[in-house]
Protein backbone atom coordinates (compact mmCIF):
# COMPACT_ATOMS: atom_id res chain seq x y z
CA UNK A 1 0.00 0.00 0.00
CA UNK A 2 3.09 2.60 0.84
CA UNK A 3 4.26 2.05 -2.58
CA UNK A 4 0.44 2.63 -4.48
CA UNK A 5 0.13 5.57 -2.31
CA UNK A 6 3.50 6.96 -3.27
CA UNK A 7 2.90 6.15 -6.74
CA UNK A 8 -0.30 7.78 -6.94
CA UNK A 9 0.54 10.95 -4.28
CA UNK A 10 3.70 11.50 -6.82
CA UNK A 11 2.34 10.83 -10.37
CA UNK A 12 -1.50 11.96 -10.15
CA UNK A 13 -3.54 14.64 -8.17
CA UNK A 14 -5.71 11.89 -7.13
CA UNK A 15 -6.08 11.68 -3.34
CA UNK A 16 -3.10 9.63 -1.82
CA UNK A 17 -1.93 10.16 1.12
CA UNK A 18 2.08 9.31 0.81
CA UNK A 19 3.04 8.16 4.25
CA UNK A 20 6.98 7.16 4.17
CA UNK A 21 9.46 8.67 1.95
CA UNK A 22 12.06 7.08 1.84
CA UNK A 23 13.89 5.04 -0.96
CA UNK A 24 11.85 1.39 0.25
CA UNK A 25 8.39 3.15 -0.29
CA UNK A 26 10.04 4.90 -3.72
CA UNK A 27 11.38 1.46 -5.29
CA UNK A 28 7.84 -0.03 -4.52
CA UNK A 29 5.99 3.01 -6.02
CA UNK A 30 7.62 3.45 -9.27
CA UNK A 31 7.11 -0.57 -9.21
CA UNK A 32 3.86 0.49 -8.81
CA UNK A 33 3.66 3.33 -11.21
CA UNK A 34 2.13 1.58 -14.32
CA UNK A 35 -1.24 1.01 -12.13
CA UNK A 36 -0.86 4.74 -11.34
CA UNK A 37 -0.89 5.06 -15.65
CA UNK A 38 -3.32 2.87 -16.15
CA UNK A 39 -5.77 4.82 -14.01
CA UNK A 40 -5.00 8.20 -15.60
CA UNK A 41 -5.35 6.56 -19.30
CA UNK A 42 -8.89 4.67 -18.48
CA UNK A 43 -10.07 8.34 -17.17
CA UNK A 44 -8.36 9.54 -20.65
CA UNK A 45 -10.33 7.19 -22.95
CA UNK A 46 -13.48 7.62 -20.46
CA UNK A 47 -13.84 11.37 -21.86
CA UNK A 48 -13.00 10.84 -25.33
CA UNK A 49 -15.61 8.16 -25.38
CA UNK A 50 -18.13 10.01 -23.54
CA UNK A 51 -17.68 13.24 -25.95
CA UNK A 52 -18.02 10.79 -28.61
CA UNK A 53 -21.08 9.23 -27.21
CA UNK A 54 -22.52 12.63 -26.84
CA UNK A 55 -22.44 13.45 -30.56
CA UNK A 56 -18.97 15.30 -30.47
CA UNK A 57 -16.35 14.52 -33.11
CA UNK A 58 -13.04 12.28 -33.20
CA UNK A 59 -11.20 15.62 -32.75
CA UNK A 60 -12.77 17.24 -29.62
CA UNK A 61 -12.76 13.31 -28.06
CA UNK A 62 -8.92 13.75 -28.77
CA UNK A 63 -8.69 17.11 -27.06
CA UNK A 64 -10.20 15.46 -24.17
CA UNK A 65 -8.07 12.55 -23.94
CA UNK A 66 -4.90 14.67 -23.95
CA UNK A 67 -6.50 16.83 -21.44
CA UNK A 68 -7.21 14.68 -19.05
CA UNK A 69 -3.73 13.49 -18.30
CA UNK A 70 -2.58 16.57 -18.04
CA UNK A 71 -4.81 17.53 -15.16
CA UNK A 72 -4.51 14.71 -13.53
CA UNK A 73 -0.66 15.56 -13.19
CA UNK A 74 -1.10 18.77 -12.62
CA UNK A 75 0.55 19.54 -15.71
CA UNK A 76 4.13 18.63 -13.93
CA UNK A 77 4.75 15.69 -16.75
CA UNK A 78 4.21 18.60 -19.48
CA UNK A 79 6.50 20.98 -18.08
CA UNK A 80 9.19 18.49 -17.18
CA UNK A 81 9.51 17.93 -20.76
CA UNK A 82 9.60 21.61 -21.65
CA UNK A 83 11.94 22.47 -18.98
CA UNK A 84 14.47 18.88 -20.16
CA UNK A 85 14.28 21.11 -24.09
CA UNK A 86 15.65 23.52 -22.57
CA UNK A 87 18.72 22.39 -20.86
CA UNK A 88 19.34 20.09 -23.30
CA UNK A 89 18.76 22.53 -26.36
CA UNK A 90 20.92 24.91 -24.34
CA UNK A 91 24.05 23.64 -25.36
CA UNK A 92 25.60 24.88 -21.62
CA UNK A 93 27.67 22.57 -19.68
CA UNK A 94 25.60 20.12 -17.37
CA UNK A 95 25.54 22.24 -15.06
CA UNK A 96 24.16 25.27 -16.07
CA UNK A 97 21.82 23.10 -18.28
CA UNK A 98 20.56 21.63 -14.64
CA UNK A 99 20.32 25.17 -13.80
CA UNK A 100 18.38 26.46 -16.38
CA UNK A 101 15.89 23.31 -16.07
CA UNK A 102 15.15 24.26 -12.93
CA UNK A 103 13.84 28.16 -13.60
CA UNK A 104 10.22 28.53 -13.78
CA UNK A 105 10.20 30.10 -16.92
CA UNK A 106 9.84 28.18 -20.27
CA UNK A 107 12.31 29.13 -23.14
CA UNK A 108 11.88 28.77 -27.08
CA UNK A 109 12.75 25.09 -27.02
CA UNK A 110 10.64 24.28 -24.40
CA UNK A 111 7.59 25.56 -25.98
CA UNK A 112 8.11 24.50 -29.37
CA UNK A 113 8.82 20.59 -28.08
CA UNK A 114 5.36 20.91 -25.58
CA UNK A 115 3.92 22.53 -28.89
CA UNK A 116 4.52 19.61 -31.14
CA UNK A 117 4.44 17.18 -28.53
CA UNK A 118 0.58 17.78 -27.92
CA UNK A 119 -0.03 18.48 -31.70
CA UNK A 120 1.35 14.91 -31.96
CA UNK A 121 -0.82 13.30 -29.29
CA UNK A 122 -4.35 15.48 -30.41
CA UNK A 123 -3.32 13.85 -34.13
CA UNK A 124 -2.75 10.85 -33.25
CA UNK A 125 -5.58 10.66 -30.98
CA UNK A 126 -8.06 11.99 -33.67
CA UNK A 127 -7.31 9.63 -36.58
CA UNK A 128 -7.66 6.38 -33.96
CA UNK A 129 -11.11 7.76 -32.57
CA UNK A 130 -11.87 8.09 -36.45
CA UNK A 131 -11.49 4.77 -36.64
CA UNK A 132 -13.82 3.97 -33.56
CA UNK A 133 -14.07 4.79 -30.44
CA UNK A 134 -12.54 1.60 -29.33
CA UNK A 135 -9.28 2.40 -31.13
CA UNK A 136 -9.20 5.56 -29.98
CA UNK A 137 -9.82 4.48 -25.70
CA UNK A 138 -7.81 1.64 -26.26
CA UNK A 139 -4.48 3.84 -27.32
CA UNK A 140 -5.45 6.13 -24.78
CA UNK A 141 -4.89 3.25 -22.20
CA UNK A 142 -1.91 2.26 -23.55
CA UNK A 143 -0.26 5.49 -24.13
CA UNK A 144 -1.08 6.87 -20.32
CA UNK A 145 0.33 2.93 -18.74
CA UNK A 146 3.44 2.57 -21.43
CA UNK A 147 4.34 6.11 -20.18
CA UNK A 148 4.30 4.93 -16.69
CA UNK A 149 6.65 1.99 -17.22
CA UNK A 150 9.09 3.96 -18.86
CA UNK A 151 9.52 5.57 -15.52
CA UNK A 152 9.75 2.28 -13.86
CA UNK A 153 12.46 1.57 -15.85
CA UNK A 154 14.31 5.36 -15.44
CA UNK A 155 14.21 4.27 -11.94
CA UNK A 156 16.43 1.34 -12.58
CA UNK A 157 19.98 0.79 -10.31
CA UNK A 158 21.95 1.96 -13.02
CA UNK A 159 20.51 5.26 -13.83
CA UNK A 160 22.15 7.82 -11.57
CA UNK A 161 20.53 11.18 -9.88
CA UNK A 162 21.68 14.19 -11.65
CA UNK A 163 20.79 15.89 -8.14
CA UNK A 164 21.40 15.14 -4.11
CA UNK A 165 18.09 16.43 -3.64
CA UNK A 166 14.16 16.79 -5.14
CA UNK A 167 11.79 13.41 -6.47
CA UNK A 168 14.36 12.45 -9.26
CA UNK A 169 17.08 11.89 -6.50
CA UNK A 170 14.52 10.37 -3.92
CA UNK A 171 13.94 7.56 -6.99
CA UNK A 172 16.62 6.96 -8.88
CA UNK A 173 18.66 3.93 -8.70
CA UNK A 174 16.02 2.15 -6.68
CA UNK A 175 14.43 -0.65 -8.86
CA UNK A 176 16.34 -3.43 -9.34
CA UNK A 177 17.02 -3.98 -13.16
CA UNK A 178 15.39 -7.21 -13.52
CA UNK A 179 11.97 -5.82 -11.68
CA UNK A 180 12.06 -2.85 -14.03
CA UNK A 181 12.56 -5.62 -17.34
CA UNK A 182 10.00 -7.72 -15.91
CA UNK A 183 7.00 -4.92 -14.85
CA UNK A 184 7.99 -3.88 -18.56
CA UNK A 185 7.60 -7.28 -20.24
CA UNK A 186 4.33 -7.75 -18.59
CA UNK A 187 3.00 -4.19 -19.83
CA UNK A 188 4.45 -4.97 -23.59
CA UNK A 189 1.88 -8.72 -22.94
CA UNK A 190 -0.79 -6.08 -21.51
CA UNK A 191 -1.08 -4.32 -24.56
CA UNK A 192 -0.66 -7.42 -26.94
CA UNK A 193 -4.12 -8.85 -24.84
CA UNK A 194 -5.63 -5.06 -25.40
CA UNK A 195 -4.81 -5.42 -28.90
CA UNK A 196 -6.58 -8.37 -29.64
CA UNK A 197 -10.12 -7.02 -29.33
CA UNK A 198 -8.93 -5.82 -33.21
CA UNK A 199 -8.14 -9.34 -34.28
CA UNK A 200 -4.13 -11.28 -34.17
CA UNK A 201 -2.70 -7.70 -35.81
CA UNK A 202 -3.82 -6.01 -33.04
CA UNK A 203 -1.94 -7.61 -30.88
CA UNK A 204 1.11 -7.25 -32.64
CA UNK A 205 0.70 -3.63 -33.19
CA UNK A 206 -0.23 -2.92 -30.02
CA UNK A 207 2.61 -5.11 -28.66
CA UNK A 208 5.17 -2.81 -31.10
CA UNK A 209 3.97 0.83 -30.22
CA UNK A 210 4.42 -0.24 -26.73
CA UNK A 211 7.80 -0.84 -27.36
CA UNK A 212 8.56 2.13 -29.87
CA UNK A 213 7.28 4.26 -26.93
CA UNK A 214 9.89 2.39 -24.58
CA UNK A 215 12.33 2.61 -27.04
CA UNK A 216 11.97 6.31 -28.06
CA UNK A 217 11.87 7.02 -23.74
CA UNK A 218 15.32 4.93 -23.20
CA UNK A 219 17.43 7.01 -26.12
CA UNK A 220 16.10 10.41 -24.64
CA UNK A 221 16.82 8.63 -20.81
CA UNK A 222 19.98 7.86 -21.88
CA UNK A 223 20.70 11.28 -23.80
CA UNK A 224 19.81 12.81 -20.40
CA UNK A 225 22.15 10.95 -18.25
CA UNK A 226 25.17 11.58 -20.88
CA UNK A 227 24.65 15.30 -20.73
CA UNK A 228 23.07 15.95 -17.33
CA UNK A 229 25.27 13.23 -15.32
CA UNK A 230 21.57 11.67 -14.01
CA UNK A 231 18.13 12.28 -13.78
CA UNK A 232 15.85 14.52 -12.22
CA UNK A 233 11.96 15.18 -11.76
CA UNK A 234 11.87 17.08 -15.37
CA UNK A 235 13.54 14.27 -16.67
CA UNK A 236 11.04 11.65 -15.58
CA UNK A 237 8.09 13.95 -16.62
CA UNK A 238 10.30 14.43 -19.92
CA UNK A 239 10.37 10.44 -20.50
CA UNK A 240 6.71 9.87 -19.57
CA UNK A 241 5.36 12.60 -22.06
CA UNK A 242 8.05 11.04 -24.88
CA UNK A 243 6.65 7.69 -24.33
CA UNK A 244 2.79 8.31 -24.90
CA UNK A 245 3.87 10.60 -27.50
CA UNK A 246 5.40 7.78 -29.31
CA UNK A 247 2.82 5.13 -28.38
CA UNK A 248 0.27 7.05 -29.67
CA UNK A 249 1.73 8.31 -33.02
CA UNK A 250 3.15 4.24 -33.17
CA UNK A 251 -0.71 3.21 -33.31
CA UNK A 252 -1.41 5.39 -36.81
CA UNK A 253 1.10 3.77 -38.17
CA UNK A 254 0.72 0.81 -40.81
Amino acid sequence: MHGLRFAFGTLTVLPARVARWDRDAARSGMLSAPVAGLVVGVCAAAAGTLLLLLGAGPLLAAVASTAVPALLTRGLHLDGLADTADGLGSGRPAEDALRIMKRSDIGPFGVVTLLFALLAQVAALHQLYAEGWGRGAVAAVLAGTVARVALTLASRATVPAARPEGLGAVVAGTVPPRAALAAALLAVAACAAAGTVAGPYGAVRHALAALVALGAAEVLLRRCVGRLGGVTGDVFGAVAETAATAALVALTLG
